[in-house]
């Protein structure tokens, strides 16, 4: 019975495909080498080709998937993993000092610029450049790589962009959304919703800097990049306002609520996936873990075995005063005299260990994946930000009272202990945990189908360009105002002159009245 009704089910699923959408080509970018981000991008790919479409994707990553109902065809990014290996062995993020935010656009903007630029050159991408084909939609991975936005228009498709967090400066003008830094904190910045005014002050700053960098720096180094490797290219301002769709990794559970035009969907939690079962040795340990279990991993990019030895020593020391067991990521093999409430490898199955209802907290470096699929499945997080929008995230968890925040370089066996105890035996922490699961839960549509009825329905109505906001065709002065409220100072301004006149002469004939009575 429960085949026959498995037959049923893919059947279902195959005709809805059908009814839904015919059978679309499209093209996914995703050059970033970092294994997390790749993880949601391809989800999104293979759903697109289990749906019925013809998927072609760029990456670094080869996995010769092959989808239940369209095609999936990889076109591989050969050398990025080997070049990020070796530069990861001359890195050491946990040694890398405390940036400045302007540090930090210069910074990334480098790493952008570099990825744009190889990616373009290389072999594989320039052959599927000479091969002309076409696509209805190109997506591509948002991340300082304005260049491939202009594939878009070399191929013929629509423009559609995935964000691997929420709506940000980075995105929002591209599609006319406000982002006003009243109430809009910068990624890179970590301010809650309800900013200070120092920290309204910092932020303006930090949003005018960084606008006026991409527009006279950024921007224009991206267009010859774009214009050297990619033929008889579009101009880059106008690939770059030409989008029709955002699908933004977000949603409220675990971000701050934000404005958003038409075209931009919120799929948070879209690759959440059915459990699988956890490894017998696993599924005992938890199982056996009466007082609870902690999940510590700080990723896929950041390795534990790299920390200073004080810190390991802190976490150890920690972890040895515990009645809790501890599931570590640690990439070595740990040490023989390292406490027996330790178990240690080189990879977990994330989502099935914190689906296990003896786990009471995890430790993370605050990723973005690794938030929402914490508070999917109801679990407090400590959270220890280490670059990007980590801080953001660790920031969000606080003012959530879902989690704690701790600074990587302020840890000390003390503040971790203090903090361990206070997410475990403080209730609030995994109350406000459960709620946020309920609210990432209630959905109208899961997250994955709406992702795919987005692309779809931009396919469908030929770019969707109805959803386009007005904004989008106004001058930056016409957009901000400054032509309104320049002639509304210019009124005022007269006025006030003219009034002066009118007082000074006023003045002056009376003050010539007041001298003529006195000589009289």
């Amino acid at each position: 019975m429960l085949l026959v009704g498995n037959q049923f089910l893919w059947w279902i699923f195959l005709i809805g495909s059908i009814l839904r959408c015919q059978s679309a080509r499209i093209l996914g970018v995703f050059p970033m080498t970092g294994r997390s981000h790749y993880i949601l991008e391809s989800a999104l790919m293979k759903t697109l080709a289990d749906a019925g479409h013809d998927v072609t994707i760029v990456s670094p990553y080869a996995e010769n998937y092959v989808p239940r109902n369209g095609s999936y065809r990889e076109i591989l990014l050969t050398g990025f993993l080997e070049a990020y290996a070796e530069k990861r062995k001359a890195i050491n993020l946990f040694d890398s000092p405390r940036l400045n935010a302007i540090k930090a656009i210069y910074l990334v903007n480098k790493i952008g610029l570099t990825l744009t630029q190889n990616t373009l050159a290389h072999e594989n991408v320039q052959k599927l450049i000479e091969s002309k084909e076409k696509f209805d939609a190109v997506i591509v991975g948002q991340f300082m790589n304005d260049a491939l936005k202009g594939l878009a228009h070399y191929f013929g498709g629509h423009l559609i962009l995935f964000s691997s967090v929420g709506s940000s400066t980075w995105v929002n003008h591209l599609v006319g959304n406000p982002s006003l830094p009243s109430y809009t904190p910068e990624i890179l910045m970590s301010f809650p919703a309800k900013m200070t005014y120092s920290q309204r002050f910092r932020n303006t700053l930090f949003n005018t800097a960084f606008n006026i960098i991409q527009i006279l720096i950024f921007h224009p180094k991206q267009n010859e990049i774009l214009h050297k490797y990619v033929p008889n290219s579009t101009d880059l301002d106008d690939a770059l306002y030409n989008v029709s769709l955002v699908l933004l990794n977000s949603h409220e559970s675990v971000s701050y609520p934000s404005s958003t035009v038409p075209c931009m969907v919120h799929i948070g939690g879209f690759h959440i996936k059915p459990l699988n079962t956890l490894p017998q040795s696993l599924q005992d340990y938890l199982d056996n873990s009466v007082n609870g279990a902690i999940y510590f991993s700080l990723g896929s990019n950041v390795n534990s075995k790299d920390m200073p030895a004080d810190k390991k020593n802190a976490f150890l020391n920690v972890f040895k005063r515990l009645k809790l067991n501890v599931l570590w990521k640690y990439e070595e093999d740990s040490l023989e005299d390292w406490p027996k409430n330790i178990k240690t490898a080189e990879w977990f199955p994330q989502q099935e260990i914190l689906a296990h209802p003896n786990v009471k907290l995890f430790i993370t470096h605050g990723g973005y994946s690794s938030t929402i699929e914490a508070v999917f499945y109801g679990i407090p997080v400590i959270a220890i930000p280490i670059y990007g929008d980590q801080k953001m995230n660790a920031v969000y968890a606080e003012t959530g009272n879902f989690g704690l925040s701790l600074n990587w370089h302020d840890i000390t066996e003390e503040n971790l202990y203090s903090r361990i105890q206070e997410i475990v035996n403080v209730p609030k922490y995994k109350e406000n945990a459960k709620k946020r699961s309920q609210l990432m839960r209630d959905r109208e549509i899961h997250p994955m189908d709406r992702a795919i009825y987005w692309i779809e329905y931009v396919i469908k109505y030929d770019g969707a360009y109805h959803l386009r906001v007005a904004s989008l065709e106004l001058s930056w002065f016409q957009y901000y105002l400054l032509d309104v409220y320049g002639l509304i100072f210019l009124f005022i301004f007269v006025i006030c002159l003219v009034l002066r006149k009118l007082f000074v002469l006023l003045f002056c004939r009376k003050r010539n009245a007041l001298q003529k009575l006195k000589v009289k």
